[in-house]
């Protein structure tokens, strides 16, 4: 039940009532279909409410997750929980149903946990994880989202991006998860450039200490990366000298995935 506390500066608008602050959340959610990012003003002229009820509807969705703030514009964008629904419907739909045999083969094939995600504003989003039975693993991440700039999967998403487009998913400042993350904006950009020319991204214990990855992108029909397809391992199975041929095993996976969008 959504409670709605007024002060005398609110103008009377469509908060009135139970049923008009209802359709005013779901608008508002339904909002962030054609925006990538809204505004105080933009809700506020959206929804024909007063600016300090706008910014409370804001607080009310990112108090459950469904919007959170980006730090860098202040404007608000879909937050981990909407995320979360929305890809618990859309299980079934093309990417994550194209995918999860290939990953089930790559799992038995590499014997480490497979990831598959995708790019949401500076972070990135992990759709489906698929566990390796070994006692010692990497878990799964289904639902997390983790700074793409020092993850294997951030970077592959990120490494085709223009320099304009880059920025807008980069945070203001790159804060270190670990004693290895890159957090040198000149570095990062040779990092990436390395992942395009190579096809494939790796972290060596930059995003968590325990945990080493390599990524490759899975393209759509338009040839436009999708999502990156992901194998993740404790660093004693999955060092630098690895990083190659275990790309390589995942590319014929996403290749395969691909063919399967088209």
């Amino acid at each position: 039940m959504l409670i709605v506390v007024r002060t005398p500066m609110d103008a009377p608008d469509k908060l009135d009532s139970p049923i008009g602050s209802a359709d005013n959340v779901l608008r508002l959610i339904a909002a962030f279909e054609q925006h990538d990012k809204l505004r105080v003003a933009d809700v506020s002229r959206m929804l024909g409410v007063a600016r300090s009820t706008a910014h409370r509807l804001l607080r009310v969705l990112v108090a459950h997750g469904f919007a959170s703030q980006d730090e860098l514009s202040k404007a608000y964008v879909v937050g981990p929980s909407l995320l979360r629904v929305a890809v618990s419907i859309s299980r079934g739909l093309d990417l994550t149903r194209a995918a999860a045999p290939v990953m089930a083969e790559l799992v038995n094939e590499l014997g480490e946990t497979i990831h598959l995600a995708v790019l949401q504003g500076s972070e990135v989003f992990f759709l489906k994880s698929i566990e390796t039975p070994k006692s010692l693993r990497v878990g799964a991440r289904d639902g997390d989202l983790r700074p793409a700039y020092a993850t294997a999967t951030g970077r592959i998403l990120l490494s085709e991006l223009s320099d304009e487009e880059l920025q807008t998913h980069l945070p203001s400042v790159l804060s270190p998860l670990t004693r290895k993350t890159v957090t040198d904006r000149k570095e990062l950009t040779s990092v990436l450039a390395t992942a395009r020319r190579q096809g494939y991204a790796w972290s060596l214990g930059e995003s968590e200490e325990d945990v080493a990855s390599v990524a490759v992108p899975v393209r759509n029909a338009s040839g436009r990366i999708a999502a990156a397809l992901a194998a993740a391992a404790p660093p004693s199975r999955l060092g630098e000298e690895d990083v190659a041929s275990i790309a390589a095993k995942l590319t014929s996976g996403a290749t395969r995935i691909s063919s399967l969008l088209l």
